[in-house]
């Protein structure tokens, strides 16, 4: 039996993607004593066993210790994806956010942090094969989201050896989706000006095959299990690939929509998406088109014999349920988690 029953967790960033799945799993588990969700706006929304407060991670840090106090874990997912356009703001929230967590952490002598990493993390690395958590993390330098992330991996590798006594949890998960989460992520990656309608079959005859546009998906709610299990484990530190089967690349997509696929020049495609961040029609800059497009793929077989964890969704079982969030506007109840069905 765990030493980490009855435990009391914090969650920060609890009302996003997965912050939401994170908070539902661990209210759920019996063995969990209480969970703490931190968000800049308190929900409307009363899982059982949680309370919610108000912070902010960029604000002050001995606010943050003092939420931490008494806490057997901490999940730090707090993350702001916007504005694009000024990434010394997304700066200010990611990196030195995630290092006021972590300070409070040591303040707050709490015994286990559960930090959220993802595949951006890692740098440039292979589409046939996949790499394990020992490949670099040196982000691609040229996106915001991927050199916070890379920058949060050295900030933790100092973290842990200077707090031994604090076990660190990387997670490292694929892009993650859920049907909750459609219009969320719409707004964040599509814009206002991209109806969620248009995510029918009979609208889309066609979709580009860019070379190298080859990635993993993962449901949230099995990202969300992982984190209970590392929470929940005695010994599981370090880093974990999170993702599910298959790959997706364009092939596997239009067949998927029942479309076809179309070679597209990837200068052709990041052009478009250039032109279109430049007038501010697409949040979704192509300075991380062209990480996605360098992203290695990630075995997982560590997460499965150390976490004992295993998807319940395939990657396309989890775009299928995503784009019927978009279609119809789907959403939860938190501010971020907003549905709103659009066109």
């Amino acid at each position: 039996m765990s030493s980490s029953v009855g435990s009391r967790v914090v969650v920060t960033g609890a009302t996003g993607n997965v912050g939401t799945s994170v908070v539902r799993l661990l209210s759920e588990d019996p063995d969990i004593k209480s969970v703490r969700g931190l968000a800049r706006r308190t929900p409307a929304w009363s899982p059982p066993k949680t309370e919610w407060s108000a912070v902010d991670v960029a604000g002050d840090q001995a606010n943050l210790a003092e939420r931490f106090e008494g806490a057997d874990a901490v999940i730090h997912l707090a993350w702001a994806f916007q504005p694009t356009h000024d990434p010394a703001t997304t700066w200010r929230t990611n990196v030195l956010g995630s290092i006021r967590v972590f300070e409070a952490v040591a303040a707050a002598r709490v015994p286990v942090l559960v930090h959220a990493s993802s595949v951006g993390a890692y740098s440039p690395g292979p589409k046939d094969r996949p790499v394990d958590e020992s490949w670099p993390t040196h982000g691609w330098p040229d996106a915001a989201y991927c050199r916070e992330k890379a920058y949060l991996e050295r900030t933790l590798d100092v973290f842990e050896r200077d707090h031994p006594e604090v076990r660190v949890v990387r997670m490292r998960p694929a892009f993650l989706f859920k049907w909750e989460s459609a219009s969320e992520q719409r707004r964040i990656f599509g814009g206002r000006f991209l109806p969620g309608p248009l995510a029918r079959p009979d609208l889309l005859p066609f979709l580009p095959d860019v070379p190298g546009l080859r990635v993993q998906a993962l449901h949230t709610d099995d990202a969300a299990e992982a984190y209970r299990l590392a929470v929940r484990s005695d010994n599981a530190r370090g880093a974990f690939n999170l993702a599910a089967d298959p790959a997706l690349d364009a092939g596997v997509l239009a067949e998927l929509l029942g479309s076809r696929a179309v070679r597209l020049p990837r200068t052709a495609a990041r052009t478009a998406i250039a032109a279109a961040w430049g007038l501010h029609l697409l949040p979704a800059s192509p300075h991380l088109f062209d990480a996605v497009l360098r992203l290695p793929l990630m075995d997982c077989a560590r997460a499965r014999a150390e976490l004992g964890w295993e998807p319940r969704y395939t990657a396309t079982e989890v775009i299928q349920e995503f784009l019927d969030g978009l279609r119809k506007g789907g959403g939860a109840e938190t501010e971020p988690m907003r549905g709103r069905k659009a066109g």
